[in-house]
């Protein structure tokens, strides 16, 4: 027996809203449904493009300790087709590169992004 595929990955936040506006203004993600959950956390589900994978955005209820995310536990990786034409237009959104681009002994050329509460968002342009 094993599980059929993998639904979502549930990153915990400060700020729902400002997690939400992150990831659909920089990464161009979209919020597909909210709801509070039965503990009284509120959810955000955001789709990913070319993928049936969802990241859940969750803010606890007031009271709850603060998320501090410790450096280099995980990311997420996307693909972009290319890197220096997403980041320029990172740039003009406000938004920085917070390591690289750094071209890959493979020829791909890698990147990343901070996320509000420090996770790290790599962006991957696969070597042509």
């Amino acid at each position: 027996m094993a599980v059929q595929k993998l639904l979502h990955t549930r990153m915990r936040v400060n700020d729902i809203e400002r997690s939400v506006k992150f990831y659909q203004d920089a990464l161009g993600l979209k919020a597909t449904r909210r709801h509070t959950s039965p503990r009284g956390a509120q959810l955000v589900f955001l789709a990913t493009p070319n993928s049936d994978e969802e990241i859940e955005l969750c803010q606890m209820p007031p009271g709850a300790p603060a998320v501090q995310v410790q450096p280099d536990l995980m990311h997420l990786a996307f693909e972009v087709d290319d890197l220096a034409a997403f980041a320029a237009e990172l740039k003009k959104k406000g938004y920085a590169l917070s390591d690289g681009p750094t071209q890959t002994g493979s020829g791909s050329v890698i990147a990343f992004i901070d996320a509000p509460e420090g996770y790290e968002v790599e962006l991957i342009q696969r070597a042509k």
